[in-house]
């Protein structure tokens, strides 16, 4: 029998349980600590949702999430223009930074190509990111997405439009498991990875 508590607490252990790794009853615990340390997390917690939901956004550059556009890594001067990282999602570029093995650019796609969703390159950052690619700044394209079907047919479909270009276009090394994403990954191993990305046939 389900148990009623209350119109809030339900609403909130209901949104609860959708976040990633959180199940229904997770999502009780997690609601239960809340309400219990209203001063020291729920109210903090509120603030910081409501300051995010006005605040972030997405960068006009490069895709990344920010409060500020360009972002913090397409204005962070110190980092290599010449290279440019593609990933699927913000959590792939988030993991690349926490290995801290690459210094260079991003291009967020927002996805990947697939044929059964009717994902197509129009629907993802493809159109822009053949154009930052093609600028003469730009020397080098890695292909940092995930190692799936889906991830390999978006990098084989860019690294096609890029042929006839002056840009070298690279892969991650794959000591990465197949049908391993990025976000999972140890920093070891995607650190390993980027290091010994070489050039796509």
């Amino acid at each position: 029998m389900a148990i009623d508590y209350g119109g809030e607490l339900d609403r909130l252990i209901q949104l609860l349980a959708k976040l990633p790794g959180l199940g229904p009853r997770s999502a009780r615990r997690a609601a239960l600590q809340l309400v219990r340390r209203r001063e020291q997390l729920l109210l903090p917690l509120a603030d910081a949702l409501a300051r995010a939901g006005a605040n972030v956004r997405r960068c006009g550059t490069c895709g990344n999430l920010d409060s500020q556009d360009p972002c913090a890594i397409c204005r962070d001067t110190r980092r290599d223009a010449a290279v440019l990282c593609v990933v699927e999602d913000v959590a792939d570029l988030w993991a690349l930074e926490r290995a801290g093995a690459y210094r260079g650019r991003y291009h967020v796609l927002g996805g990947t190509l697939s044929a059964l969703d009717g994902v197509n390159p129009d629907d993802l950052a493809i159109p822009q990111l053949l154009a930052r690619a093609r600028s003469p700044d730009v020397q080098e394209v890695i292909l940092a997405t995930n190692a799936t079907v889906e991830g390999q047919t978006t990098a084989h479909y860019i690294a096609d439009a890029l042929t006839n270009t002056e840009v070298k276009v690279t892969a991650l090394a794959h000591g990465m498991p197949m049908g391993g994403e990025l976000d999972y990954l140890d920093d070891g191993t995607l650190g390993w990875a980027i290091k010994s990305r070489r050039p796509v046939a």
